[in-house]
């Protein structure tokens, strides 16, 4: 977008001239020397083209958005920004040229306004992902030129057309760079780009991104992790091709190596807590019977039981949202929650903080709804355990014995 704003100080400039102009023609064809009589015929054209007139204020604030809707709207601006003074005598000067001359100087001006032009975005974007294939570009211009794609393909219709550009496999490769700020904000296009957009999503998972994502996740540098465990849960949210991928590529391995690690920072236990629950709801959702491999990790399975136990309010809610999922999926064994994870323990121990925080007027409404959900878990999970107790028969004849 900074590219956009380069270009209004030069338009401004041109728009004094055109205006001079164009205020000695209207006075020469409507005999008139009333600036008004300009404005009102902007306007009424505006009324044709079936839409409401653009005002002043409107076409400001795309100004400093970077950029005008219309060239009629760069004109209003520039009238609105103008000293009538300085542009009556601009006209005077104007009105002074011969016929020809006159003509001439608005084949000039519109040369001017075509090259200074404010360019669209999928003209920015060819400028950044050019940038991005140029092996000499400095560092700084590497990274001003992934800002920019970050920007640009928050739009869903930018995003369908990174791709077609060249932008998806330059910003894939930037994955590798040996610079972690590049690669994490390679990392957070990515995400950006495939956010609740299957279409981006399929071209991602088919460019192999996932694989090196998941590599990214374990980065020592915290926030190039952060970004990539955003990137994977962007990719894979409702995308069951995706998610199938990320299970062949072990994923869950990936987020018990991140969930069981406490010494790691508290925002990638927060990404991978949510990541695991969005993915068991999805399987929820869907209704279907494949067993995922979080079900027999048990590792992966004590670590989210154990982070209930969390200081940080956020991620123990999170963490005991993701064991009622969990507890909800049908092969989901109990006994394992309650002889290797310990849940009824840890279920009792949270019962006794959420008393305390009850008490505090600050936290007393989280507390409240937190425990509601405690409870929830509590009995699905005693459910679940009165379900899976072995039901005994008695042997034939024991009744006529005694």
């Amino acid at each position: 977008m900074k590219r956009r704003a380069i270009f209004i100080s030069s338009i401004a400039a041109a728009m004094l001239v055109f205006m001079a102009a164009a205020v000695a023609g209207a006075e020469r064809e409507n005999k008139t020397s009333s600036l008004g009589a300009l404005w009102s015929s902007a306007k009424e054209e505006g009324d044709d083209l079936g839409g409401p007139p653009t005002t002043v204020q409107e076409e400001e604030e795309r100004h400093l958005d970077g950029g005008f809707s219309t060239l009629e709207g760069m004109l209003q601006w520039s009238i609105g920004h103008s000293d009538p003074e300085k542009l009556k005598e601009a006209a005077l000067d104007i009105e002074r040229l011969s016929s020809q001359d006159l003509k001439q100087r608005q084949v000039e001006i519109k040369e001017l306004m075509d090259k200074l032009k404010t360019p669209s975005d999928a003209e920015l974007m060819k400028i950044a992902i050019n940038d991005l294939n140029n092996l000499s570009i400095s560092l700084d211009d590497r990274h001003r030129a992934l800002q920019e794609l970050l920007i640009l393909v928050e739009p869903i219709d930018n995003a369908n057309e990174l791709h077609k550009l060249g932008g998806l496999t330059a910003v894939i490769k930037d994955l590798n760079h040996s610079n972690p700020d590049i690669r994490t904000i390679s990392a957070w296009i990515l995400g950006t780009a495939s956010q609740n957009n299957p279409f981006v999503q399929n071209q991602i998972l088919e460019l192999g991104a996932l694989a090196k994502l998941m590599e990214r996740a374990h980065s020592e540098f915290v926030e190039e992790a952060i970004k990539a465990l955003y990137a994977i849960s962007a990719l894979i949210r409702n995308n069951l091709e995706g998610q199938q991928l990320f299970y062949k590529e072990a994923g869950d391995l990936m987020l018990q190596k991140i969930l069981s690690n406490s010494s790691i920072d508290i925002r990638l236990h927060r990404k991978s807590v949510f990541l695991l629950a969005d993915l068991v709801d999805c399987q929820l959702q869907s209704r279907s019977d494949t067993q995922l491999p979080f079900s027999s990790n048990h590792i992966l399975l004590k670590s989210v039981v154990d982070l209930t136990a969390s200081t940080d309010l956020d991620l123990q809610e999170k963490a005991l949202y993701a064991v009622k999922s969990l507890l909800m999926l049908r092969s989901t064994d109990a006994l394992v929650f309650k002889d290797i994870c310990e849940l009824d323990l840890a279920l009792g121990r949270m019962k006794q903080q959420l008393l305390q925080l009850i008490l505090d007027d600050q936290y007393k409404e989280y507390a409240l709804d937190v425990e509601n959900l405690r409870k929830e878990v509590e009995l699905i999970f005693l459910r679940k355990l009165e379900k899976g107790k072995p039901t005994f028969t008695q042997p034939l004849g024991l009744t006529a014995l005694q």
